[in-house]
């Protein structure tokens, strides 16, 4: 076993606190990595403070770390001491399943193993639980490791390992592209890199946000136009307008209202996940043949190529760093919309 320093929760009403704890021993196909920045998601939070519910104490979350190889085991040969690494939201999975076989380990039938405050022996991670990426290294098989290109930074790509893929992995399976017209809902931490993954690809960009406060920011990423949803006449201008809307918020939304925003054949993906069932008219969905859909994370495959196209058009998350004793203060500017557009944490100060 190693020991990494590296804060963490100790219960759903603490605050972080600096712990050390155990890596397990490097085995042949594992990769040892220096953490250099891990952003911090909404789903960070949601399990911090036990908001889903199961959350192991002490908590140590994170699944957008950046960082650079330290060690090696004897059989890994895709990487080597120096390189720069991510890990995003897995680090294992049955890899026999259709889904695993297809390249799509986030849907594991067996059940992915997620990197942090997921069960597994203890053979594999002391206390029988994954602990994240708020921590100065980690250990992960290199089938879960992904390669950062030079052409973007370690820390403004941490985000994309989770925030990234989350919008790419939809973006592509829907077909956005040239002569498609795309709206994303939401223009926060998951919907600011959607409308710049969205308008490098070539499709004809939207905002729908609650107000036009980040209006600027859209149009400068990318987005072509930019509505508020708080304006009743948004919703009247705008009906049968979209091949493809992403909703990237958690609020309870009225779905029927964005649902009439489709064109023929067009599809509202599910991203963020509400409190709350969602009430659906099945009339709403039999005009037009339209689809309501939701989409996780992509594959291992999915999220190197993700990199390498943020990296050949330039994309990174738009982040605030700051320091490990600044990650409480952080969740609550999060549950505050106070963030443009997402938190990192620079491990160095761990």
């Amino acid at each position: 076993m190693s020991k990494a320093a590296a804060y963490a929760l100790p219960s759903a009403d603490g605050s972080f606190e600096k712990v050390t704890i155990e890596r397990r021993e490097l085995g042949p196909d594992d990769v040892l990595i220096d953490i250099k920045y891990v952003g911090i998601c909404h789903s960070d939070i949601h399990t911090a403070r036990d908001e889903w519910g199961g959350t192991k104490y002490p908590c140590v979350p994170g699944h957008e770390i950046a960082g650079i190889v330290a060690a090696t085991g004897s059989s890994v040969r895709k990487y080597q001491v120096g390189d720069r690494v991510g890990v995003g939201c897995l680090v294992n999975s049955c890899g026999r399943c259709e889904p695993c076989l297809a390249g799509e380990e986030q849907y594991c039938a067996r059940g992915a193993t997620w990197t942090y405050n997921n069960p597994v022996p203890e053979t594999t991670q002391p206390g029988g639980y994954t602990l994240g990426g708020y921590a100065t290294q980690i250990v992960v098989t290199e089938n879960f490791v992904v390669s950062i290109p030079e052409g973007i930074g370690l820390d403004v790509a941490a985000p994309l390992l989770c925030a990234g893929v989350t919008l790419y992995s939809p973006l592509k399976h829907w077909n956005a592209g040239p002569g498609k017209k795309v709206a994303i809902i939401g223009m926060g931490g998951l919907g600011h890199v959607g409308v710049k993954i969205a308008a490098a690809l070539g499709a004809e960009v939207t905002v729908l946000s609650q107000s036009l406060r980040k209006r600027d920011d859209g149009l400068r990423m990318g987005a072509t136009h930019y509505y508020a949803t708080s304006d009743k006449e948004t919703f009247r201008q705008l009906r049968g307008s979209f091949d493809l809307i992403i909703n990237t918020v958690s609020a309870d939304l009225p779905i029927d209202n964005y649902l009439r925003l489709l064109a023929l054949d067009g599809s509202l993906v599910i991203l963020g996940l509400p409190e709350n069932p969602m009430t659906v008219h099945g009339r709403n969905l039999a005009a037009y043949r339209r689809s309501l859909a939701g989409s996780m994370i992509g594959g291992l495959a999915q999220t190197q190529e993700m990199l390498n196209f943020c990296a050949s058009h330039g994309i990174g998350a738009d982040i605030e760093l700051i320091s490990a004793d600044e990650i409480d203060s952080a969740y609550d500017r999060v549950i505050a919309s106070d963030v443009q557009y997402r938190f990192v944490i620079d491990v160095a100060s761990i």
